[in-house]
């Protein structure tokens, strides 16, 4: 593992008008590891990552990639960056098959007309690549695909250009116990591959079958960035619902730690 970050948050504010939802907050994210970010609703988490996919500006702090200050103002330049962020929604077109939504908005040429023998090869190569032997065809439309196999097709678009940090908004959140132990597998498989995967979930038998790290947010600010395996489930319950646990989380009110 590499000692510097991928991915380095420090002193993240965020507010929209009078209403402060992010807190100084700071987050790593380590190539070679997944680090589940963990918190109640309400608590930051999709502000968060709409922060570092340069959907919403911060206000304040700093953002470090591959230990080197940056400015992210849009999804284009994180992309650019190598930050591709997979929502609960998928962004995935039921009207077009497997390569045309890994290349939606990316289509590659050959002269006038798209070069479609290319990105079948990017895109059998990708799925190859992260060990994908659940869909039949590159060609199949996503609408005949199970939710499984959507979050597949989502998560290999996500890394098919090269990405360095890709971010998994609850991608087991609607799936059963057979498809969520596949989508679990290559969410492993990424880590192993030497990206940097930020798991949002709040299943935390699933953060703890598959992370190193738990980042807990609580009511917009960072309780506690942990490996996973110094910690309980127990623990993290209690810096999900009250910012703290033990010798863990934010400090009293009165500014001292628990």
């Amino acid at each position: 593992m590499s000692a510097t970050p991928v991915l380095e948050l420090r002193g993240i504010d965020k507010s929209f008008g009078p209403v402060q939802v992010l807190h100084d907050v700071a987050l790593s994210a380590y190539p070679g590891e997944v680090t589940a970010l963990v918190g109640d609703n309400g608590a930051g988490k999709s502000t968060l990552v709409k922060c570092i996919g340069g959907i919403y500006p911060i206000d304040a702090g700093e953002y470090f990639f591959n230990g080197d200050p940056v400015h992210v103002h849009s999804p284009r330049e994180a992309a650019a960056l190598g930050v591709e962020i997979v929502y609960q929604d998928l962004a995935l077109c039921d009207n077009l098959d497997i390569v045309q939504n890994m290349f939606l908005g990316r289509e590659r040429k050959s002269g006038l007309v798209l070069d479609e023998a290319s990105m079948e090869e990017m895109a059998a190569k990708t799925l190859d690549g992260l060990s994908v032997r659940t869909v039949k065809s590159i060609r199949q439309q996503v609408s005949s695909l199970s939710g499984g196999q959507r979050q597949t097709v989502a998560i290999a678009k996500a890394v098919l250009w090269n990405s360095k940090v890709v971010v998994l908004d609850e991608p087991t959140a609607a799936l059963g116990v057979a498809q969520t132990a596949q989508v679990l597998e290559l969410v492993r498989r990424l880590a192993d591959n030497g990206l940097s995967v930020i798991l949002i979930s709040h299943n935390l038998n699933d953060v703890f079958a598959v992370s190193d790290r738990i980042a807990a947010l609580y009511l917009g600010r960072m309780a506690a960035q942990v490996k996973t395996s110094d910690v309980t489930h127990a623990q993290i319950v209690e810096l999900i619902t009250a910012g703290r646990s033990g010798d863990l989380g934010l400090p009293n009110s009165n500014g001292a730690k628990p």
